[in-house]
């Protein structure tokens, strides 16, 4: 089985600090989530809750051909507001590690995904792999960057937010 990553950079037009508040709610993970995905965290949250080592996240998720699956993400690592790591304990990956990392840059901040997965199913799983799953976390992420820009482009978002 094959280690596969994705690495993707995107200057936000906030402060880290808004940046943070933005990511470390578990609740904002469907805002930024293709809806054909139709992704509903499970775990009951309040708005204003915020991510911390060893929580426990569970979700309902249809990642591909509208299969509805169960997965549950451990964050693993926190460094407020610089960083955080989830890896998924239960889902669709034999691997799943994602890291967020934030960082003051010239107008903004810069977030950086670098995910990192593995496909079930040995060579089968990486032929699978380099025919759909690639591409489907790759949409993913296109759907954020774009969903990213026009959050951050809203008046009200901004303003709330901005530097």
């Amino acid at each position: 089985m094959s280690l596969h990553t994705l690495k993707r950079v995107q200057t936000l037009p906030v402060t880290i600090q808004a940046a943070w508040d933005f990511f470390s709610s578990p609740l904002n993970l469907s805002v930024i989530t293709p809806p054909e995905m139709k992704f509903r965290v499970l775990s009951k949250f309040k708005p204003g809750d915020k991510i911390f080592k060893n929580m426990l996240i569970d979700y309902r998720v249809n990642p591909l051909f509208g299969i509805p699956m169960l997965w549950q993400t451990k964050i693993t690592e926190v460094d407020a507001p610089y960083f955080f790591v989830d890896e998924q304990l239960k889902g669709p990956y034999a691997y799943w590690h994602h890291e967020h990392r934030f960082r003051e840059v010239s107008g903004g901040t810069e977030m950086t995904d670098l995910v990192q997965w593995r496909v079930p199913f040995g060579w089968a799983g990486d032929v699978v792999n380099e025919l759909v799953v690639r591409k489907r976390v790759e949409a993913i992420f296109n759907f954020r960057e774009k969903k990213l820009n026009q959050l951050y482009a809203e008046p009200q978002f901004a303003s709330s937010n901005h530097r």
